[in-house]
């Protein structure tokens, strides 16, 4: 059976994504790590009943991975598609997470997908595709990791639709905490107020703040049995930070908002 992701709307978020997608348009989602994201294409996927193929991305991330390449099998030479080729020629969702990881010079390749032509280039065949009709190319990028040298190009940008996200507000993160981790509601709105403590923090010093993905983390320990505060501390403060101050300030946040173990 084919479960749905659990996803709960924030705004108007799904609704935009249904029309871009009938439209053929590309989506760019915007929003902080562990927001949900990835969640969201999933459960947008499973809406509209179409395969979703995900690339990870990161700087050796190569054109010819995205698009195939040839290789040698059974000493001959013959052509494997790329997951983009392969969602371009089945009408899938292509989602190309952290996007802004990839070198420059490889999203490139992506232009002539991502406007009205919604084709692509495979120079190596000397053959042009044309998507297929429900083909969607979706990517994601977090803001805050922005720099000079990890940016979207401005032509990339302007090619695309932006659905902005961000943490739900606590009633929505609680049920999706308690849901995702199997959690009484009460204990889940320990750890969703520990988290909005968190990042409340005005020039902590930390990278990231607490994500809605730490949260389930904690809950799943929770739900094994580990004491809530020895759960915060393994999954939320040690991922978040190695400096000691930091910790000790973190410690306290967590000894605030969670019962005694």
């Amino acid at each position: 059976m084919n479960i749905a992701p659990f996803y709960l709307a924030q705004a108007n978020e799904e609704r935009i994504f249904r029309a871009a997608s009938t439209q053929g348009l590309s989506i760019l989602l915007k929003g902080p790590t562990g927001c949900g994201k990835t969640r969201f294409v999933e459960a947008m996927a499973h809406q509209l009943a179409r395969e979703l193929i995900t690339v990870a991305c990161h700087e050796d991330l190569t054109a010819a991975d995205l698009v195939g390449r040839h290789l040698l099998r059974g000493g001959e030479t013959v052509w494997v598609d790329g997951p983009l080729t392969r969602a371009v020629r089945s009408g899938a969702i292509c989602y190309l997470d952290e996007v802004v990881e990839a070198r420059q010079d490889t999203t490139v390749v992506l232009h002539p997908l991502s406007d009205h032509r919604r084709q692509l280039p495979i120079d190596r065949l000397g053959v042009t595709l044309h998507a297929a009709h429900g083909f969607s190319l979706v990517m994601s990028y977090n803001p805050g990791y922005q720099s000079v040298l990890k940016d979207l190009k401005d032509s990339t940008r302007q090619r695309m639709v932006a659905i902005d996200l961000d943490f739900p507000p606590p009633d929505v993160e609680e049920k999706v905490v308690a849901h995702e981790a199997n959690l009484e509601p009460a204990v889940a709105a320990q750890l969703v107020q520990l988290g909005q403590a968190i990042r409340r923090l005005d020039a902590s010093g930390l990278r990231e703040v607490a994500s809605t993905r730490v949260l389930i983390a904690a809950g799943l320990l929770v739900a094994e049995g580990i004491p809530i505060r020895e759960a915060a501390r393994a999954a939320v403060v040690g991922p978040l930070t190695d400096d000691h101050r930091l910790s000790r300030g973190l410690h306290e946040l967590v000894h605030a908002y969670l019962a005694a173990d």
